[in-house]
């Protein structure tokens, strides 16, 4: 019997999507191979339920509580010189492959130290290295360098809200959100924008009596509950049991929960953060698309949202599962 091969795993840690991603990814990968998982960066919530041999505090932001980064916390966290000492002290000589999900460390190491070794990059960002993803009118220079060359690899598979190029194939949903009973309510909204405070967020949307908004937030520690407000620390328990019944979704322009929730079969409106030009780029593919874009909270989003539920709709989208297909590809097993 042949023997496997030893994979590493580099997975960022910033934000959620990476981390559900590696929850799909992980088991098939292991079917075809040793692997080992590389955790690095900030803000992740979901816990991974197998081995994680590296945890690197690596690079990411954090998120602010007025619809964008908190810049000051955010520089506080870098820590580029622990980063370099990371990049050169992490030992791939055990290795035959790195699968990579937008994560530095791992990428440079293999980079700058181990030439030899293929790493392939199979993520949602391997997908801006095509021009016929969808981009806003003003192009980000600084974000489009940084696509490029945060976490470079030799071979690249993309992952994006449609086929949109050869190596673009459609998003990856986890078995968990696949396997979601529906029993939708008509007026359950399930709301996560983890770059907005939950308190002006509630108190915009509390005069919509007709409808419950669960508000999921990432700046409180505490369950508290006010008329048609449900305000509830980020907790994947919770989430999951709500999402049965949640017949609309308010949330970021994330990629990753946006695809779980046109999968579900939510009406989606979507809030870029601000200045966050990835979340712009995915805006302006789900308005292609026909999802509700909206451009930041202000004083006149109670209205919008008003008006939005009573016309919001769903959008049709075919995501198969293709997990096993997608890792073969990146394992060399088939054709990309």
């Amino acid at each position: 019997m042949a023997t496997k091969k030893k994979i590493l795993y580099g997975v960022q840690a910033t934000g959620n999507g990476h981390l559900s991603r590696c929850l799909e990814f992980y088991p098939v990968l292991s079917k075809y191979a040793d692997v080992d998982v590389l955790l690095s960066g900030i803000q992740g919530d979901l816990e991974l339920p197998f081995p994680v041999k590296y945890r690197k505090h690596g690079w990411g932001y954090v998120f602010g509580k007025k619809g964008g980064i908190d810049y000051w916390a955010t520089a506080k966290s870098l820590k580029p010189i622990r980063i370099i000492k990371d990049i050169f002290q992490l030992d791939l000589s055990g290795y035959d492959l790195i699968v990579n999900d937008f994560e530095p460390i791992t990428a440079y190491a293999r980079k700058w130290r181990y030439k030899h070794l293929e790493c392939v990059s199979l993520s949602h960002q391997a997908s801006f290295f095509s021009k016929k993803i969808p981009r806003p009118r003003q192009k980000g220079y600084l974000a489009e360098f940084i696509f490029k060359y945060f976490a470079p690899s030799t071979k690249k598979i993309g992952l994006h809200f449609q086929a949109y190029d050869d190596h673009v194939y459609t998003p990856v949903i986890r078995k968990e959100i696949r396997d979601v009973p529906r029993r939708y309510e008509p007026n359950e909204v399930q709301v996560y924008l983890p770059a907005y405070a939950e308190g002006p967020l509630a108190e915009k949307l509390k005069p919509l009596t007709d409808y419950n908004f669960r508000i999921f937030s990432k700046h409180t520690k505490e369950e508290y509950h006010d008329g048609n407000i449900h305000v509830y620390p980020v907790d994947k328990a919770n989430w999951m049991r709500m999402l049965e019944t949640s017949s609309f979704a308010i949330m970021g322009a994330g990629f990753q929960g946006v695809s779980e929730m046109l999968y579900l079969k939510k009406k989606i409106m979507a809030i870029p953060m601000l200045a966050q030009y990835e979340q712009e780029c995915n805006a302006k593919a789900l308005n292609d698309m026909g999802v509700h874009i909206v451009t930041a909270i202000d004083d006149s989003f109670g209205q919008v949202a008003a008006e939005w539920l009573q016309n919001a709709k769903v959008i049709d989208v075919d995501y198969p599962n293709h997990s096993e297909t997608l890792v073969r590809m990146a394992l060399g097993m088939d054709e990309a």
